[in-house]
């Protein structure tokens, strides 16, 4: 019995080095931009590191909501892409790790503000302008005005036309509401809502969800970013793009390391290879027309030139912050959601 336990401690050691060996080998990989690009990141980093990569896609609320749940027990290791204000509230939650990538040097300043107002627990990877896109053909058919305007959508001829995402589950929802609220003050920003709620024929899960009905046909008007109107549009679908003219919020797409990963050391390599030109010029094989943070990335001539557009003075601190982003959810759940169509 004695000969048979030297015997088995050793291989028991042996054994657990091999289990701990292929763990160190493993990231999992939280993606909140569109499927194609983040299975390409997924891919793309395994190729350039040898890291077995497991990824799971969700809408940036939905993955919020997963890594709270998760904070006793964190299962993902970093959480990549979506619209910055969940990576804040995840951050100000201590839902995230502080990480100063060396990268930094490479990134627009707008990247690393990101970053400075969060402790370092997340970071700026694209931004991208909000707006909407409509189906021509649709609305010929219809024979409904051209929209150039935010209030354009409030017109009662266009009821069941438009679509938007839930902002409970969708940061570009989310972005939508927090832009109203800046844009024409919280009183006629919730007074915008309600009255583009009468008009919303389905508030879907995902983000870019209403403009690829719209490209589909099955939707005629979407608000969403708009380089996902302008990827429909670059596909070959009829759907043109729309800068509201009162001016429009924006997104800075962030990246953040979850608190207590498994596998701490390969979230900071991807996070640094993330940051780099190369990894961000991906977004070009999956006609993602977001601005990139890398100053040496390629931005497509089809993304929607943000100089151009009439950009709002977005307030990422107060409405990433976790009081401010609930308060609002809430009211919206209370005073919009809940009225009749």
């Amino acid at each position: 019995m004695r000969n048979i336990k030297h015997l088995a401690i050793p291989s028991l050691i042996a054994f657990a080095a091999s289990v701990s060996a292929a763990q160190a080998d493993k990231l999992t990989f939280y993606c909140s931009a569109q499927e194609e690009w983040c299975q390409l990141m997924a891919r793309s980093f395994e190729d350039a590191s040898g890291i077995d990569v497991n990824m799971t896609r969700k809408s940036s609320g939905e993955t919020f909501a997963q890594i709270k749940a998760e904070s006793s027990n964190p299962k993902g290791d970093v959480w990549w892409g979506g619209t910055g204000d969940p990576h804040l509230q995840a951050a100000e939650e201590d839902l995230t790790e502080p990480y100063v990538s060396p990268m930094r040097s490479e990134l627009h300043d707008w990247a690393i503000s990101q970053a400075e107002s969060a402790g370092d627990k997340t970071i700026g990877i694209y931004s991208g302008a909000l707006g909407y896109g409509y189906n021509t053909d649709l609305l010929a058919a219809n024979n409904l005005p051209e929209p150039a305007c935010w209030k354009d959508l409030l017109k009662p001829e266009y009821k069941g036309h438009v679509q938007m995402a839930n902002p409970n589950s969708s940061g570009t929802a989310y972005t939508t509401l927090a832009t109203m609220v800046q844009l024409f003050g919280e009183d006629e920003g919730f007074d915008f809502m309600k009255g583009l709620h009468a008009n919303i024929n389905q508030y879907t899960k995902s983000g870019s969800a209403p403009i690829k009905a719209a490209g589909r046909g099955e939707n005629t008007i979407g608000i969403v970013f708009m380089h996902d109107a302008v990827a429909q549009a670059v596909s070959g679908f009829p759907v043109k793009v729309v800068a509201p003219c009162e001016g429009t919020g924006y997104e800075i797409g962030s990246m953040s390391i979850i608190k207590g990963a498994r596998n701490m050391e390969e979230a900071k390599q991807f996070y640094d290879w993330a940051l780099s030109a190369d990894a961000q010029n991906l977004a070009l094989q999956v006609k993602a027309f977001q601005v990139p943070s890398n100053k040496g990335a390629e931005t497509s001539e089809s993304a929607p030139d943000m100089s151009l557009i009439k950009l709002i003075d977005y307030d990422f601190k107060t409405y990433g912050s976790s009081d401010e982003r609930k308060r609002l959810l809430q009211k919206w759940d209370e005073e919009v959601s809940t009225l009749p169509q």
